[in-house]
This record gives structure tokens, sequence and C-alpha cells, in this order.
């Protein structure tokens, strides 16, 4: 049987069903308060934990969410670097590789917080030089931005210490970041895990440029909404959508942005992996919010166009209400997956069913043309699951990425199953 478009008022919960096809001592994590790092860890990949619980247990390599180009995210945090003498500077190469491996096939960007390294937990200089000939074309070619904010002297005379051996290319690629709100034009600060400490840093960075003609504003600085135009697409809700455009129940954005790649772009080779140009997207954007007609010209950056309108939403496609239940998929039995995920569907409201329902129809037709796009399944759900689904504090961590794919994977592979029209209400 397939699922209901209307909203399912059944009194059994999502929790009761992923209990009742799992032991309640799996779920259990879930019940008090969702899962914790530790159960999500052991989800993300059982061999991995093996060998690096101990280096991930820090958090000092965080994925998330994307950028305003929609590329993925990577987060590292010097201050949680623990003291050299505790952590094995090899086994933290290995873990940056094994981490960086799941996105370098596609653009991604990676922010280092610089704030906090100390000769206490500062990586050797032969240790750098490693780590840049072991991060090799693989990891540099689609690695399109190296943020570094809070740059001290040091970090900068290192840099130019390590010029001979790093490309003018990679160097290009580098930008230094003094304040954390420099970072709120390329992406959502909200959504980076930005310890608390490195935020106090930044107040105080501001602080003592107070006196400055224009004072740079601090990461904590309360955002004042604008009024929305009734043309508005990206950033406002799919009922906002439906309110001011009558007619149209896949919203504009999704329905051009799609029909433009099934007409042109299906075998396109790096499709939803490349980015586009960043002047363009918010182009392309504007034109959007004001009303005025849209055409595409280049595949990338109409799917780009696409993640970023998904990412943009208030809330997201899957709810808020779903994600904790998503984060404990692993939990559910392989073969009670497709049927815990079918009843957690039925409580999303009608048209986030309809609008998932097109998404995931045309995301199976892409992948039917993975021999020359080369956007498999598993690589569609790295690609679209942080884009179906957030926490409601937007930070994403690595950990969860694991069961936001896993979800996304059974979807795609189960999409005429999940989306069939013959459903009954």
């Amino acid at each position: 049987m397939g699922i209901c478009c209307c909203k399912y008022n059944s009194t059994v919960t999502p929790l009761g069903l992923v209990e009742s096809a799992t032991s309640l001592g799996a779920i259990n994590g879930a019940r008090e308060g969702g899962v914790t790092k530790k159960e999500a860890w052991l989800d993300f990949d059982g061999a991995a934990q093996q060998e690096f619980a101990d280096v991930a247990k820090y958090g000092i390599v965080e994925v998330s969410g994307v950028d305003t180009s929609g590329r993925p995210v990577i987060v590292v945090s010097a201050s949680k670097l623990p003291s050299n003498k505790e952590l094995d500077q090899k086994k933290l190469l290995r873990y940056l590789k094994y981490t960086l491996d799941k996105y370098v096939e596609s653009d991604y960007s990676v922010i280092y917080l610089h704030y906090g390294l100390t000769s206490l937990n500062k990586p050797s200089f032969a240790w750098l030089r490693e780590a840049y000939k072991e991060f090799d074309r693989k990891y540099k070619k689609n690695l399109k931005k190296l943020y570094i904010v809070h740059p001290t002297m040091f970090i900068r005379v290192l840099m130019n210490v390590l010029k001979p051996i790093i490309s003018a290319k990679f160097g290009r690629k580098v930008q230094y970041v003094n304040y954390l709100n420099d970072l709120s034009e390329h992406v959502t600060i909200n959504q980076l895990p930005i310890p608390e400490e490195v935020l106090q840093n930044d107040r105080e960075l501001v602080a003592k440029n107070i006196k400055t003609a224009s004072r740079p504003k601090d990461a904590s600085d309360s955002y004042k909404p604008v009024d929305q135009l009734p043309t508005q697409q990206f950033g406002v809700s799919l009922q906002f959508l439906k309110e001011n455009n009558p007619g149209l129940p896949i919203p504009k954005v999704m329905h051009e942005t799609i029909d433009y790649i099934k007409d042109n772009g299906l075998t396109t080779e790096g499709l939803f992996r490349r980015s586009a140009s960043a002047i363009s997207l918010k182009e392309v954007q504007n034109l959007y919010n004001t009303g005025a007609p849209v055409v595409f010209e280049d595949i990338h950056l109409a799917a780009v166009t696409l993640k970023t309108f998904l990412r943009r939403l208030p809330e997201p496609l899957l709810t808020y209400d779903l994600y904790e239940y998503i984060l404990n998929i692993n939990h559910v039995e392989k073969d009670t997956r497709v049927r815990v995920v079918s009843s957690l569907l039925q409580k999303l409201p009608r048209d986030n069913m309809a609008i998932l329902k097109y998404l995931i129809e045309f995301l199976a037709i892409v992948a039917k043309h993975s021999d020359t796009n080369k956007m498999t399944i598993s690589n569609l759900a790295v690609v679209f699951g942080p884009n179906l689904a957030w926490s409601r504090d937007e930070v994403a961590s690595l950990v969860a990425m694991g069961p936001i794919n896993t979800f996304t994977m059974l979807l795609l592979e189960n999409a005429e199953q999940l989306f069939a029209d013959d459903s009954e209400c």
C-alpha cells in the first residue's frame, strides 16, 4: 500500500512504530531525548567507529549543512584539539581524510576556526607539511574555499612559510576572515557548530574595534527580518508560497529548475556536485524574489538553485517533527525500515508530502542516468540529505549525516512503493 497525501491522524506515534520494529534497548536513546553522539557515531560506520572513536569524540571536525552556493561545509575547530600528548597526530590525519572522502567528489568548502590553538595542541610543522602532501589532488580539486577565521600573526607567517609547497591555485582558495559575521555572506552562521570560546573571542575582537567608523557586527547580533514581497520565493514557508502563488502545487523554483534539468541535463556528469557562480546564484534568487522571469542557460546553476531553495526553507521539507526519528533510522531492523519510513511520511503535512514526492521521483530519474552523470542513489543521498532534514538549531553534525543519508537513500530506493498513487485515506 502506498502513502496517503492527507495528514495522518492515527494515535500510533512514529516512535511507537520504531519500538515495535526494534528492540527496546536499541531505541532507548530516542526515548531519552534523541540519539546520543555515541549512538549516532556507532551508526555512522562500524569499522570507522573502532578505529576513530577516540578522535571523533572531540568533535574537531563537523559537517555543517551547505554554503550559499549549495556546497557542503566542513568545520574544523582548533579549540577542540586536545593536547598533543592525548591525540595520535597520525590518526588525526587519517580521520580527516576519512571524513573528507565522503564529500570530495563534489565541490565543498572548509571553515577553519583558528582560535584555541595553543602550544599544547599545536600540530608540528612537519605534520602540517605531511598533511598538505597527503591531501593530494583528489582533495584539493573540489575544495572551492578554505576560510581561516580569526587568523593570528602565527597563521599568516605559517602560510608564507608554506608557500614553496603550496600551489598558487590552492593559495587563491584561502580567505582570511577576521570576524564571524564576515562569514554571513558565504554561509548561514547559525548552522555552524561554533564553540562558545570562539564566540566569546569574536565578541572581544569586535569590542576592540568599537571605536571605528563602521563597527563590525559580531555573530550574536540579532537578525532584523525585512518585509517579504508577495513574490518572494526563497527563505519563505511553503504556506506563504501556497497563499501567494495560487494554482501552483509545486513551488515555482522547484518546478522550473527540475523541468530545465530534465530537458537539458540528466546526462551531465557532476550534476548536483558542481557549484555555480555565487554572483549568478544571487542574481537568480533576486529575479525569483521580485517575480521576474528566469531563463537558465547553465545546468549547474539550475541544480544549485534547486538545492539552495530547499536549504533556505524556514523549516526543512521533512519537518522538525521527524528529525529525531530520522536520526534513529539505523536502529531499525533493515527488513522493516521501509514500513517505518512509510509510517513516518504519513505524519507530513499534505503540501510537504506532495512536494517531497515530486522531488524524489525526479531524483529517481536522475539516478537512472548514473552511468553518465555519475549520480548514483548513494551520491544523491549525500548531496540532498542535508537539504531535506536539519535540527531546529540548524547546527548539523558529522554523526547526524549517516542516518540522514540512510533515510534519504530509503526514499530514493523505494520511491515507487512509498509514493504510490493508489493509497487509501
